[in-house]
């Protein structure tokens, strides 16, 4: 191991306990999409007293920090990001979320903790490395609705960059284990929703009402029958529902039901045989029903592609941090979304995917059980300071 190698990773374990504090003040103090006040806040806090240059974005809810702020630089970026979920976190831990109905049950903590570490490291080790090495933390939020990406584009985050590199944590990974894969890595994802609006009525006579409850029932189920024999079956799709609303009563008929659900492809076009289905199985359970369904679309959120080249050097850094036996080569693209992708129109960069799993058993992404083996904030942060040295030279 050369010099500049021990050196981050002897900053790093240096800061091991502080990391652990950080990410355990961050989880049991999560802020959901949009409203990261705080949280960006806390996270500047830290990166000032390290005496690090920064910059508040988005009205005080995104960050840029580093060696390279100007437009001028050639810098490498680590991308974390800050929101948390809206579910009620159940763990019995010290550090359990204090914010009712909300917790970061997707990483966020971890992620924003490790970019930290990795900023740190690459700060205090700068006179040691082996070349020049200008680098860039973006903390972003809004990354679980799709915005924050675009966002931290637009506001100017990857002026100078040249590649950029983010890791998310994986609970089907054991921790001390990496996961990357060149090219298409998450998938295309769009939320959509739905409207059906009826005649309300009395439960007992039906036959007098335009019963929006049904129609919905039946436009869930043509979605769910209908549409894999509508796309090619070597097309990877899911049309999911994860909301539905309607009615006060056990008596009462209502006259509208709300429904909302995502798609997830791995392209457009793909994408836009889905909507266009949709649309025809709307048009048909409402002439059906005698109801008027609407239907609309919302962000989408492109697929994540990796660059090879980026995706070589990130996968050098975490054989050297892992070693070879430990890190894998992902065989099919994800259908979860990453808004990661908002950024890969612009730069070049990969997301790879980080183990944090103890045991055979362990909760997933957005469950209200979720946490992380915390040895894995070390491991992050040694890789995501490595991958930076690499991809300067």
């Amino acid at each position: 191991m050369s010099d500049w190698r021990q050196a981050i990773d002897d900053q790093i374990d240096a800061i091991a306990d502080r990391l652990l504090g950080i990410r355990r003040h961050l989880h049991a103090h999560p802020e959901p999409s949009r409203e990261e006040y705080a949280t960006t806040q806390y996270l500047g806090d830290q990166l000032l007293a390290a005496g690090l240059p920064l910059k508040i974005l988005l009205g005080g809810r995104g960050i840029i920090a580093g060696s390279s702020l100007s437009p001028e630089g050639q810098a490498v970026a680590l991308r974390a990001d800050t929101d948390a979920l809206r579910i009620q976190d159940r763990k019995e831990v010290a550090y359990r979320s204090e914010h009712a109905g909300v917790m970061h049950a997707c990483g966020h903590d971890a992620h924003s903790t490790m970019v930290l570490g990795a900023s740190l490291a690459l700060h205090r080790c700068e006179g040691l490395l082996p070349w020049p090495v200008p680098w860039r933390a973006i903390f972003q939020p809004a990354e679980e609705v799709g915005e924050g990406a675009l966002e931290m584009v637009a506001a100017g985050a990857v002026e100078g960059v040249r590649s950029l590199v983010a890791l998310h944590v994986a609970p089907d990974l054991q921790v001390g284990r990496v996961a990357l894969r060149r090219g298409v890595m998450t998938a295309f994802c769009q939320e959509f929703a739905v409207t059906v609006r009826g005649v309300g009525g009395h439960a007992a006579r039906p036959h007098l009402t335009h019963d929006s409850i049904a129609a919905a029932a039946q436009f869930i189920s043509s979605v769910y029958q209908w549409m894999p024999r509508s796309i090619d079956s070597r097309d990877a799709v899911v049309v999911s529902f994860g909301a539905i609303s309607g009615g006060a009563s056990s008596n009462v008929i209502p006259d509208r039901v709300s429904l909302r659900g995502t798609i997830r492809t791995l392209g457009h076009v793909t994408a836009a045989k889905v909507r266009d289905r949709l649309r025809q199985i709307a048009n048909g359970v409402a002439g059906a029903s005698l109801c008027f369904i609407d239907l609309s679309f919302g962000i989408e959120t492109d697929a994540v592609v990796n660059d090879p080249l980026v995706t070589d050097l990130c996968r050098q850094a975490a054989e050297e941090v892992v070693g070879i036996d430990q890190v894998e080569t992902i065989p099919l693209p994800s259908l979860g979304g990453e808004d990661f992708s908002g950024y890969l129109t612009h730069v070049p960069g990969c997301l790879l995917r980080l183990g944090v799993a103890n045991g055979d058993r362990w909760p997933s992404l957005h469950s209200p059980d979720f946490d992380i083996d915390e040895r894995a904030l070390v491991v992050g942060a040694k890789i995501l300071a490595r991958s930076a040295v690499l991809l300067a030279r």
